[in-house]
C-alpha cells in the first residue's frame, strides 16, 4: 500500500483526545486505532509486539542477519488528533493534479488559498489530500503513523538490509500527558526520530520551553447602583491583566525563534474571571523572563487590590531538547543525508510547539523529529500531499541504510 492510502484508513478512525481527563488515554476511541495498527504489524512480520493498557503499542523489527550490531533506530508517532473539529465523521478530499490555485473545501465555504499558505504553490502538480472544510484532517499524526507502517513494508518487501527497527504508536501527544509512561527499556532503541513535523525535508531539534498559566480571579459583586468604591469587577482586571503583556507577542505575530503569551479561554463575570495562557519561548533565560512577568503581573493587583484578589498557577510542560540533540548531532546530520539522497532539501528549523520526542530525549532516548509532509495542522485548512508522503517514505528508508553501516 502507498503511505497515502494507509492515511484514508487511519483518519476514518477518529481518535481527539480529551484535556479534561485524568487517565491515559484521555479517550478510548485511540484504542479504536491501536488495535487495527497491531493487526497491521502482524501481518507485516514485526515482532515484539506489545500494546499496554495505556494505549501504548510497540514493536521490532530484528536485524537482518550481518547487521545485529547496528544502533537500534526507532521510529515514533502519536495516534491522537487534537479534539477541535472532529465533531462528525472526517471525509477527506483528494484532488489530483492541483493547479497552484484557490482550492474550496467541500461544501464549507472556506478555501485553501495560496494568499494564506504560500508553500501551496509549490505543490502545484500534486495530488492533495484535503479536508472537506468542515473537520480537521488528522494528518497530525496519521500521516507520521502511515509513513512508518509503509517503511516497515518496503524494508520487508525489498528485503533491505537493516539493523534493528523499534516502533512505537503513543497516546495523548496533543495534550502532553501521555509520555510520561512511555517504556523506553521495552522500546529498546539507541535513537529514536519522531515523524510528527510538517514539510518534507523538516529536521527539527530546538523545540519551545513550555508552560502553561491560569489565572483565577475573584472580584467583588453588588448592585452597580450603590457600586462606589465597593465593587470588583473580575472582568475587567482580566482585561487588564492582558494588557499588561506585550502587544505583539502574540503567536499571530511571532516566527522562528520568537516566544509569546497565548490567552487560549478566558470566562468570567463581575464576581469572578478564569483565564488560561499558555506562555512559550526557546531561550531558556527569555523563558523564565515570561513566568517572572506574569507573576510580576498578579503581584501589583494583589497590592493595588487586596491579597488574594488574583491567583496564579504557573505549571511547567517541557523543556527545549536542543542541548542533547546537540551531544547526538548525527542524528541531524544523517538525516540530512538521507534527505539529499532522495532529492530533498533539508531544512533545519526550530519546532514551534513540542513532540513527544523533547519529553524522551530528557528522558535518556534522543529523539529529534522529522517532516510529514503534512500543513495547517489543527484546523479545517489541514492538507498533505501524496507526492510528499512518498518522499518522506524514500527519505526513512534511506536513513535506516545510512545507520545499518554503522555500530555500537
Amino acid at each position: 500500500m502507498k503511505a497515502y492510502e494507509r492515511l484514508l484508513k487511519y483518519v476514518a478512525i477518529n481518535t481527539p483526545c480529551d484535556e479534561t481527563s485524568n487517565t491515559t488515554p484521555s479517550s478510548k476511541c485511540q484504542f479504536d486505532l491501536a488495535n487495527l495498527l497491531k493487526d497491521e504489524m502482524q501481518l507485516l512480520g514485526v515482532s515484539d509486539i506489545h500494546l499496554t493498557e495505556h494505549c501504548f503499542l510497540y514493536g521490532k523489527l530484528p536485524a537482518t542477519k550481518g547487521y545485529e550490531n547496528a544502533p537500534a533506530l526507532g521510529f515514533i508517532a502519536h495516534i491522537d488528533t487534537v479534539s477541535d473539529y472532529c465533531e462528525h465523521a472526517i471525509q477527506p478530499v483528494i484532488t489530483e493534479n492541483y493547479n497552484g490555485k484557490d482550492l474550496p473545501l467541500g461544501s464549507s465555504g472556506l478555501i485553501l488559498s495560496p494568499d494564506m499558505f504560500e508553500h501551496l504553490k509549490a505543490l502545484t502538480g500534486h495530488t492533495l489530500i484535503t479536508t472537506d472544510g468542515t473537520t480537521i484532517l488528522g494528518a497530525d499524526d496519521k500521516a507520521g503513523i502511515a509513513e512508518i507502517i509503509t517503511l516497515v513494508e518496503h524494508l520487508q518487501s525489498q528485503q533491505i538490509p537493516h539493523g534493528p527497527i523499534c516502533i512505537a504508536f503513543t497516546p495523548d501527544e496533543e495534550i502532553g500527558t501521555g509520555i510520561s509512561l512511555f517504556d523506553i527499556d521495552l522500546f529498546d532503541a539507541d535513537f529514536a526520530y519522531t515523524l510528527d513535523g510538517s514539510t518534507e525535508g523538516n529536521l527539527q531539534y530546538e523545540n519551545f520551553n513550555a508552560a502553561s498559566a491560569s489565572f483565577d480571579i475573584h472580584g467583588v459583586s453588588v448592585h452597580p447602583g450603590s457600586a462606589k468604591d465597593t465593587m470588583i469587577n473580575a472582568c475587567l482586571l482580566a482585561m487588564e491583566i492582558n494588557n499588561q503583556l506585550p502587544k505583539h507577542e502574540t503567536p499571530r505575530d511571532t516566527a522562528g525563534y520568537e516566544g509569546f503569551y497565548h490567552l487560549v479561554h478566558i470566562a468570567g463575570d463581575c464576581g469572578s474571571a478564569h483565564m488560561d495562557y499558555i506562555i512559550r519561548d526557546h531561550d531558556n533565560t527569555e523563558f523564565q523572563n515570561r513566568k517572572n512577568h506574569l507573576l510580576s503581573i498578579a503581584e501589583q493587583l494583589n497590592a493595588k487590590w487586596c491579597a488574594g484578589t488574583v491567583e496564579l498557577c504557573i505549571t511547567d510542560q517541557y523543556y527545549n531538547m536542543k542541548d542533547i540533540i546537540e551531544q547526538n548531532i548525527h542524528l541531524i546530520e544523517n538525516a540530512k543525508s538521507a534527505c539529499e539522497r532522495v532529492g530533498l532539501i533539508p531544512n533545519i528549523s526550530p519546532i514551534r510547539g513540542g513532540t513527544d520526542g523533547c519529553h524522551l530525549s530528557f528522558r535518556g532516548l534522543p529523539c529529534p523529529d522529522i517532516g510529514t509532509g503534512a500543513h495547517a495542522y489543527h484546523g479545517p485548512y489541514e492538507h498533505i500531499s501524496v507526492q510528499s508522503m512518498d518522499k518522506v517514505v524514500d527519505m526513512v528508508i534511506e536513513l535506516v541504510k545510512i545507520y545499518s553501516t554503522f555500530s555500537k
